[in-house]
């Protein structure tokens, strides 16, 4: 439990580990390394493509059956290793224990589900129009694909892209984030262990401009699905394009939170206070932008400040810790820029503001209210533990400001009135819309964004 796995690729059933070039891995609470990454190169790269191509066709062959038992049995080896799974999670990506065991049970639910929708790849019958004819949709997976995952929760985008592809009967090329090896490395064991033909599934980490390059352009590769940053995956769907190769594309949100005059004040914030401040808010759908009425303005805003403060930031090893450090020290300097311009230019701090210790990579739980639009916070996505609280008169100026970006992932409201819940439903420009409680992520609903928060869904029975 003490010890930090030694990092590797897997390739056709093998564990390489020898690299002309490492990157070290880097725990975000001491600031020191724990470990290195082999970079894969040229050779590698081909090798994980050739091995796809024969994945491919053992696990298309596969009956769906029998790729649904792999998965149920995959869930169960992460739940069975969720101890060993959170420690290495924790020690790479910094949040509590608690929050990384609660990752790697949502990861075995994800595969479960999965499971079961493998089973029910439906198709239909389409009535003919000429006596003699029958008219058949089948659903055939696509191919292999190449599924980059990011560090912020990287058991859950792994096993995501993982059950959607394994359970529609495709080949995966698994791009694992460097950041957070160990834990996609163990994901990628407990499916081999399970029984998983070793050549279906390969993992690299490495340059991702060569990776990409490479493997997108691939001819052996016929779909992508990426987590990342909207400019990355506009680069990668252009990318794609080129080769006219279909994408799933989980990009970057800067989600509106709507509190209106009739809202349960309490219970938005006791909701919101843990759900902005949850992995140092490095999380997509991470409530960012509270647009909180008048009448309640007040309130609210004295009520999530206390809870901030009440926040104790420390390691994730430690139980008590509630929120851990940032991933790198590039996102401290990057929230402590974000937090400098919108003081600048006329925000209010009511709470944080500034680095915690001498060691890590930690940043308080901040509070700004007051934010002008032209801050950059307000505009790019920040990414980190900074809430921004504006307050708002009416419902039309409320949609204004959240319709506002070109982003579009997740939302948030807070209403005692079915009128304006109804309303809210049909006017928010957001492929998700939670009202009066956290509800985004179930794996059974789709998962996805609209503008320029991406395309395609990584839930629901859209992601298979």
């Amino acid at each position: 439990m003490t010890q930090y796995p030694e990092i590797r690729l897997h390739l056709g059933g093998t564990w390489w580990g020898d690299s002309d070039r490492h990157v070290p891995v880097i725990n975000p609470a001491t600031g020191q390394p724990i470990g290195q990454v082999p970079v894969a190169g040229a050779e590698q790269l081909q090798q994980a493509a050739g091995f796809a191509q024969q994945g491919f066709a053992i696990w298309r062959a596969t009956g769906a059956h029998d790729r649904a038992a792999i998965l149920r049995k995959t869930a169960q080896l992460l739940r069975d290793r969720a101890d060993a799974l959170a420690h290495a999670l924790t020690l790479e990506q910094g949040r509590p224990l608690g929050d990384t065991k609660m990752e790697c049970m949502i990861g075995a639910e994800v595969l479960d589900w999965f499971a079961e929708e493998a089973k029910r790849t439906y198709g239909r019958i389409i009535p003919a129009r000429q006596p003699g004819v029958s008219q058949l949709v089948e659903k055939q997976p696509i191919g292999p694909v190449l599924a980059i995952s990011t560090w912020n929760v990287p058991i859950n985008h792994a096993a995501r892209k993982l059950g959607a592809a394994l359970a529609a009967g495709c080949s995966v090329v698994l791009k694992g984030p460097e950041e957070a090896p160990a834990s996609t490395m163990m994901v990628v064991q407990a499916f081999l262990d399970a029984g998983l033909p070793a050549p279906v599934l390969s993992l690299v980490f490495g340059d991702p401009a060569q990776i990409s390059d490479t493997l997108i352009a691939h001819p052996v590769i016929r779909k992508l699905t990426f987590t990342g940053s909207t400019p990355i995956g506009k680069l990668l769907a252009s990318k794609a394009g080129a080769v006219m190769k279909p994408a799933t594309l989980e990009l970057g949100g800067h989600a509106p939170v709507l509190i209106f005059d009739d809202a349960d004040i309490d219970k938005a914030v006791a909701i919101l206070s843990m759900t902005k401040f949850r992995n140092a808010g490095q999380i997509c759908i991470s409530p960012t932008r509270f647009l909180v009425q008048d009448g309640v303005f007040d309130r609210f805003t004295d009520g999530f400040t206390k809870a901030a403060e009440a926040i104790k930031t420390g390691n994730g090893l430690d139980p008590d810790s509630q929120m851990g450090p940032l991933s790198t020290q590039r996102r401290v300097e990057a929230v402590e820029a974000l937090v400098q311009d919108a003081l600048s230019k006329g925000a209010t701090l009511r709470t944080g503001g500034t680095r915690i210790g001498n060691e890590g990579f930690f940043y308080a739980p901040t509070v700004l209210t007051d934010v002008p639009t032209d801050a950059v916070a307000m505009n790019d996505e920040p990414f980190g533990p900074v809430a921004l609280i504006n307050r708002f008169s009416t419902y039309d100026q409320a949609m204004s400001e959240a319709n506002r970006l070109d982003y579009g992932l997740a939302a948030y409201a807070y209403t005692g009135t079915a009128q304006t819940a109804n309303r809210l439903a049909a006017d928010i420009e957001s492929g998700m819309l939670s009202i009066n409680h956290h509800g985004l992520g179930p794996v059974e609903a789709p998962f996805g964004g609209v503008k320029g928060s991406g395309m395609g869904s990584e839930g629901g029975p859209e992601a298979v």
